[in-house]
């Protein structure tokens, strides 16, 4: 079992930043990759980019390449989004997932955070 608890969303004026961090906690927590989704009201839930736990590696979703950018804090088990030149699209609940498989990353996971809402006003 991986728990996974997020927190920092709030809201932003567009343009603004913002950075949502997870928690993980658990057996095993660096053998995943870890994601973040979000999902806007009305619509599925959307990848925004994933990185793994050994080595670093990072994806992203084309929508967010070059404004959001995630991290690891391995000693702490968590992972960071920072959010730049946020936009009112970005508007959503975000959440964090965690994934043993890297096939699925962009598109489902093992485990899922509770979700938290940003807010990007115009």
């Amino acid at each position: 079992q991986v728990q996974l608890v997020e927190s920092g969303g709030g809201l932003v004026q567009a343009g603004g930043s913002l950075t949502l961090s997870c928690q993980a906690s658990g057996r095993t927590v660096s053998t995943y990759y870890m994601s973040w989704f979000r999902q806007a009201p009305g619509k599925e839930r959307k990848f925004v980019g994933a990185i793994r736990w050994s080595g670093g590696h990072t994806l992203y979703a084309d929508s967010v390449k070059g404004r959001f950018t995630i991290s690891r804090d391995n000693a702490k088990n968590t992972v960071n989004l920072q959010m730049n030149s946020l936009k009112p699209e970005d508007t959503a609940v975000y959440y964090c997932a965690a994934s043993t498989s890297l096939s699925t990353v962009m598109t489902t996971a093992d485990y899922w955070g509770q979700g938290t809402q940003v807010t990007v006003s115009s």
